[in-house]
């Protein structure tokens, strides 16, 4: 619907229709008395505020991130699935620059309306391979909305069901009713292979195909309606904006820039692309042979193969990015649960944080727990499994107790329940303890030495220089809190950001030049990670300490540029002090010299 077509309706028309709905519901218990509505005049201008705040959210959005950098940021998370990481990182960047572009020349081009096609991505895979996770951490990574649905729970408009424009509104739920960023958010919808037509129906299967046909539009470009018809809610909500403002409020939000990823498991579709592929070369199918044959014949998946699997043509055609996922075997089960960013992993050490309880998991424990997640045939799901089956009597039990370390063995994995018992038994084992300062040694030297490693990657990304002692610093925080690196890092380059922005305003203010030392910027990173990664506060407690001090040196002889130490840090007045006796007692040796 059209801004221009709503029509506000005539008072007592609305309380008569509410009052009918209302005792239809409850009876004569409620009825609703709507207060004289006196709108205000309407107009067409946008303020400048209201232009500013809008621009103010779309910066909120990465649109220039780079391939290299997002592929680069998902390394850090996903385990294998290279071919998969390019296809997504390329395209979606691809998706947000281009909209950027079009923001910019908006208006210069008569034909730019002609021709936008959007880089909507079909990914094919088993269960458990890190799909929605690494669709998760792009919108994340990129500041977007993200919104998940199933098409099984879906029907066609006017069935019994969902409605595929449902999606749309919950992503500008998602946004806090931000429309302006709710429109370049990304939808993802699972199983989209159950909503294929089944092959052994005689005939359309219109429940299927109804819940491609009503993607279409979405998928391309359309206007959705916000208000849910037959929605009194939505109604009050637009008399009520209209009473305070004086205006109609939006009620629609178009899919131009919305991307679509689809997902499924295509169970039998590598079959029908087999079949393809000899007939349209004899024995060339019989040349695939790798660890992950089905894999490797849906890479090669057409169009065609998919409209044979029971998919519309008009639906595929809207999805011309496809990125085939690959099953995971035993050995990245366990590289996923040695990455020191899994969730699986770090989420485990929280639950047991939370009560005060310190665990480490040997690398034998670790390979062990991955046999088990491999034999659930769920992929990466089952290390969640694996790990909640083996820890879960420790979880119930140690809170109880005064125990608050204890190691993850490959016995623990084996037999929980013994292992149990013995700990309890014997809580101060010597042996225990010797083991659990060793293990978390090693991963704190492990992680320095990733980082380090990459530190050329992060300045690239980050751009900032990385000393050994902030690497050290990162490695702590993520050990002490769980966190995984970008994370930290990310804190780390707020606070460093937030001193260089001391750094200048101080200098506007005052005209004084203050330069942090290495040493002090390690020393408000460490007071700013312990307060969170606020390092807002440190920043404004040294500016109240150090203006009335440096204003007066200043004035006083003219000294306009100082070095900020750790001292400085630490013990402001002491390092003023000490600054100006310095300063005094250069005047006073000069003072000598002049004499002599």
């Amino acid at each position: 619907m059209k801004d221009s077509d709503f029509k506000v309706p005539d008072q007592k028309e609305l309380e008569k229709e509410l009052n009918e709905y209302l005792g239809k519901k409850y009876g004569d218990r409620i009825r609703l008395v709507v207060p004289m509505l006196f709108p205000k005049a309407q107009t067409e201008e946008v303020s400048k505020e209201e232009k500013d705040f809008n621009e103010e959210k779309k910066e909120k959005i990465n649109f220039d991130l780079k391939p290299e950098e997002l592929e680069a940021f998902l390394n850090d998370y996903i385990i294998r699935q290279d071919e998969a990481k390019e296809i997504l990182a390329t395209k979606i960047c691809t998706h947000f620059n281009r909209i950027k572009f079009t923001e910019l020349t908006k208006g210069r081009n008569r034909y730019e309306g002609v021709g936008h096609i959007k880089n909507n991505i079909l990914m094919v895979g088993p269960t458990g391979v890190g799909k929605t996770y690494l669709i998760k951490l792009i919108a994340k990574k990129i500041g977007v909305p993200f919104v998940k649905g199933d098409a099984t729970k879906f029907s066609e408009t006017g069935y019994v069901g969902g409605d595929v424009e449902d999606l749309v509104r919950d992503l500008v739920y998602e946004s806090n009713g931000d429309i302006d960023l709710a429109q370049y958010g990304i939808i993802y919808v699972d199983e989209i292979d159950k909503i294929a037509s089944a092959n052994n129906i005689i005939g359309p299967d219109v429940s299927r195909t109804g819940v491609q046909r009503a993607l279409l539009k979405p998928m391309e470009e359309t206007e959705v309606d916000l208000k849910v018809p037959h929605d009194p809610i939505s109604q009050l909500e637009a008399i009520e904006h209209y009473r305070k403002t004086g205006k109609r409020e939006k009620r629609t939000i178009n899919t131009r820039h919305i991307l679509f990823i689809m997902s499924g498991a295509f169970n039998g579709l590598e079959e029908m692309v087999k079949k393809r592929l000899n007939r349209e070369g004899i024995g060339f199918g019989a040349e695939i042979r790798s660890k992950d044959e089905r894999a490797e014949y849906l890479k090669q998946v057409k169009a065609e193969d998919l409209i044979a699997y029971g998919f519309e043509s008009e639906f595929i055609g809207r999805l011309p990015v496809a990125a085939v996922f690959e099953k995971l075997e035993v050995e990245d089960l366990f590289a996923i649960l040695k990455n020191p960013n899994n969730p699986i992993i770090l989420g485990k050490k929280k639950d047991f944080k939370s009560y005060g309880i310190d665990i480490q998991f040997e690398e034998e424990a670790l390979y062990e727990l991955a046999v088990k997640a491999f034999e659930e045939k769920t992929g990466a799901r089952g290390l969640v499994s694996a790990v909640e089956k083996v820890l879960l009597k420790f979880e119930k039990r140690l809170p109880s107790t005064q125990i608050r370390q204890f190691v993850v063995t490959r016995d623990v994995v084996e037999s929980p329940e013994r292992e149990l018992g013995r700990l309890l038994e014997n809580p101060s084992n010597p042996e225990t303890q010797a083991k659990l300062e060793k293990l978390l040694s090693r991963e704190k030297m492990a992680l320095k030495e990733s980082i380090m490693k990459r530190e050329a990657e992060f300045r690239k990304r980050y751009g900032i220089v990385l000393l050994e002692s902030r690497i050290a610093l990162i490695a702590d925080r993520m050990i002490e809190k769980g966190y995984d690196v970008n994370t930290v890092i990310e804190e780390v380059v707020d606070i460093q950001r937030m001193v260089e922005d001391f750094e200048r305003d101080f200098y506007r203010k005052h005209g004084i030049s203050l330069r942090f030392s290495n040493e002090a910027i390690d020393r408000v990173t460490e007071i700013g990670l312990e307060e969170d990664g606020k390092g807002i506060g440190i920043c404004s407690r040294l500016s109240k300490d150090y203006e009335h001090g440096f204003k007066l040196i200043r004035d006083r002889i003219g000294k306009r540029e100082f070095i900020l130490t750790r001292e400085a840090i630490d013990n402001p007045e002491a390092y003023l002090n000490q600054v100006i006796r310095e300063i005094f007692s250069q005047q006073t040796d000069v003072r000598v010299e002049d004499k002599e």
